[in-house]
């Protein structure tokens, strides 16, 4: 008598692990990770360089005052003032996009995607082992843009001293958004997967934070304070400040986990109801 044999589908983390090992491979062996590793560490180098700018008045002023302030601005600032408000690691987040873009771009372009939907049908996969992928990426940039701009403010005698715990949440707190920057980009990705421009200009324009420094004006004028947006992406990353603290951290840590699950649970809605090709 013949016994059945019964093959289980795999389990969500099997497929997620094989899915996960074919984009780190893919990752690690294409210049576009090793080249916008080194943007991220030239850009804050360059701009730690630049020890003053012309103010209004035409005076020279300095950009910093102290090394860490290319990492992250001493408080909260929602609203930008000046570019030194502006500068800071929270540039990652529009560099990672960019790279996103690219890196998911070259699957439709180069049929990758075709040959893993036909093979490979959960299109949740794919979101989660993209966004996984690319915010490791991002987390790696958030590394040299430290490195860069750490040895450029030594280099031209910055002051160094600083709170180290609050330094250290700071820069924990903007690469574990790093997750939920991802989730985004891979989103918009997704939806913009045919017009490889539109998909760069998307990701550049909401890593810049527009939308929300704009919002946060708004809300300036009406005398309500700007920490109402840490509900956001962009507004976690500017509460990831010099004067963070443990709670700073677990804020950022949520709310860049549920928004990477919104995007995910979205990306995968569209992948299943759409052309995918």
């Amino acid at each position: 008598m013949s016994k059945e044999i019964k093959f289980e589908s795999p389990t969500l983390a099997k497929r997620i692990k094989g899915m996960l090992g074919v984009d780190f491979y893919r990752l690690f062996h294409t210049p576009l990770f090793y080249i916008f590793l080194a943007i991220a560490a030239i850009i804050p180098a360059m701009v730690s360089g630049m020890t003053a700018l012309p103010d209004p008045n035409g005076n020279m002023t300095a950009l910093y005052s102290n090394v860490w302030q290319i990492i992250a601005t001493n408080e909260p600032l929602y609203v930008v003032r000046e570019i030194a408000d502006y500068a800071n690691m929270n540039m990652v987040f529009i560099f990672g996009g960019i790279m996103v873009s690219i890196f998911i771009g070259h699957d439709y372009k180069s049929g990758y995607v075709k040959q893993l939907f036909t093979t490979h049908a959960k299109k949740q996969d794919y979101m989660i082992s993209k966004s996984l992928v690319c915010a490791f990426a991002m987390a790696c940039m958030c590394i040299t843009y430290f490195i860069g701009g750490t040895v450029a403010g030594l280099l031209v005698k910055y002051d160094t001293e600083v709170n180290v715990p609050a330094l250290i949440f700071a820069i924990a707190g903007k690469m574990v958004m790093s997750l939920g920057w991802a989730s985004l980009y891979t989103f918009l990705n997704v939806i913009f997967r045919r017009y490889f421009g539109v998909s760069i200009f998307s990701s550049f324009f909401f890593g810049t934070g527009i939308l929300i420094i704009g919002a946060a004006a708004i809300l300036e004028g009406l005398g309500l304070p700007g920490w109402i947006l840490n509900v956001f992406l962009y507004g976690s990353s500017v509460n990831a400040s010099l004067a963070s603290n443990l709670g700073t951290f677990i804020l950022c840590a949520i709310i860049s986990v549920a928004w990477a699950f919104e995007y995910n649970l979205l990306g995968t809605m569209i992948l299943d109801k759409c052309d995918v090709y």
